[in-house]
């Protein structure tokens, strides 16, 4: 973040949440500040300002999507991106994000049937392809620049083994299911705030292609045990009762998750390894847990014979 966008962007936030001068006595808010979007809060508005790079045209198709499925997506409270300072810049109404303390009232159901929803949900045409791949091979391109390390090479023969439209080197196999792009329970807000019903954040991944990798991150963590399995079994049981198209009804859901599981897994390590090269900090047990996986994923082939492939 330039240290001439923070600033502008609060006063954009104000000013959203204000329409006419008055005093306030809200306060300013930074609630994100990374290298791919900056957003803050002032009152019930939010504001944020997109990757550099970002185009208006894709950003607009995707505003457009969360404002026709405003039951299942958080819907902007403008229709178009705005400009500040070479960045693109969209409100948001304030939504009471999932409290990261309270694990236990972690809302996987609600997660799975927004899924669910939005995979039923018919793509409008002209919209972009999700990105979910896209993000995957930035990870790795910033694992090999980070320089060397002992837990690299796993993580490169595991990626090796995934076929090309999960390493965004194809086009997805899928090109007409509305996809999130990158579901995370940091991705769930209660809209009215504080205790609205669940909706999904966040369009910029947003897009067509395989469902599969909107469930990956549940069943990554499952496979490399970060995820009970109570909890995974409840999402995984809710996404099928709410009709989700990206796995088979009953049965084994394994081929058809495998491909896009394995690609989340491998992009976690390398942003794990990426991130411990540029900080000096050793691997913590969580992150090894994930380089682990990779390895054992590097002997075994994926499931090419079900799920979505090139």
């Amino acid at each position: 973040m330039t240290a001439d966008v923070l600033p502008a962007l609060t006063v954009r936030a104000r000013s959203a949440a204000h329409l006419v001068a008055t005093a306030c006595a809200h306060h300013d808010a930074v609630l994100a500040d990374r290298h791919d979007g900056t957003v803050v809060r002032h009152g019930d508005t939010v504001a944020k300002a997109h990757a550099p790079g970002t185009g208006r045209a894709e950003l607009s198709r995707r505003l457009a999507v969360a404002t026709d499925a405003a039951d299942t997506l958080l819907a902007p409270l403008r229709p178009t991106p705005v400009d500040l300072h070479g960045r693109l810049v969209t409100f948001w109404p304030y939504g009471t994000p999932v409290d990261p303390e309270v694990p236990d009232a972690a809302p996987w159901e609600a997660a799975a049937s927004l899924l669910a929803r939005l995979h039923r949900t018919p793509a409008p045409p002209g919209l972009p392809a999700m990105r979910g791949p896209v993000k995957a091979a930035q990870a790795i391109a910033r694992l090999r620049a980070a320089g060397p390390h002992p837990a690299t090479a796993p993580v490169l023969r595991a990626w090796a083994t995934l076929p090309a439209w999960a390493r965004a080197q194809a086009p997805m196999p899928d090109t007409t299911t509305l996809c999130h792009g990158d579901l995370h329970l940091g991705q769930l807000v209660r809209h009215p705030a504080p205790a609205g019903p669940w909706l999904l954040i966040d369009v910029d991944d947003l897009g067509v292609g395989v469902p599969t990798w909107d469930l990956a991150r549940p069943a990554a963590w499952y496979a490399c045990g970060l995820l009970a399995p109570d909890e995974w079994t409840r999402f995984l049981t809710a996404y099928r009762c709410a009709g989700g198209p990206a796995v088979p009804a009953d049965g084994d859901p394994w081929p058809a998750l495998d491909v896009a599981a394995r690609a989340l897994t491998v992009q976690t390590a390398a942003l794990a390894i990426a991130k411990s090269v540029a900080a000096g900090d050793p691997l913590d047990e969580v992150q090894q847990s994930v380089i682990d996986a990779c390895g054992r994923m590097g002997t075994v082939p994926p499931d090419l014979a079900h799920g979505p492939r090139t």
